[in-house]
C-alpha cells in the first residue's frame, strides 16, 4: 500500500500497479509503452510528464534521478540523465484518482 511519499521506478511493474495507493505519487519508466496494460484503472490516473504544463513534476524526477545516482553510482541512472530529454517521454506521473496533479510536488517539498 502507498499512503504518501513518492516512488521511482526505473524498471518494468507488474500488473495491478497503483492497487492500494490512496496517497503520494509515482514515476514510472516505460520503455516498452506496455504501462496503460499494467496499472489499476479504478484507482489512479497516469500522466505522461514530457508535456510543457509538466515541467515542475518533471525538474523533480530529474532532482530524484540525480541524486539516486549520487548516492548509488548507479550505471542506468546516469544513462538516463546523459539522455533526459529522450527519456522523460517514457515516464508516467500516477495518482491516486482524489490526488490534485498540481499540488503534489509542492506539497512533497514541504514535507521534506
Amino acid at each position: 500500500y502507498m499512503t504518501g511519499g513518492v516512488v521511482v521506478v526505473l524498471g518494468e511493474t507488474g500488473v495491478n500497479f497503483g492497487a492500494g495507493m490512496t496517497g503520494g505519487f509515482a514515476f514510472v519508466l516505460d520503455e516498452r509503452n506496455a504501462f496503460v496494460d499494467c496499472y489499476n484503472h479504478e484507482l489512479i490516473d497516469i500522466h505522461r510528464i514530457a508535456t510543457e504544463n509538466m515541467e515542475p513534476q518533471r525538474n523533480y524526477l530529474l532532482e530524484l534521478i540525480e541524486d539516486y545516482v549520487v548516492e548509488t553510482g548507479s550505471a542506468w541512472g546516469q544513462t538516463i540523465l546523459d539522455d533526459f530529454r529522450y527519456y522523460a517521454s517514457r515516464f508516467w506521473l500516477i495518482k491516486p484518482k482524489a490526488a490534485d496533479l498540481k499540488s503534489l510536488v509542492g506539497a512533497l517539498r514541504e514535507a521534506a
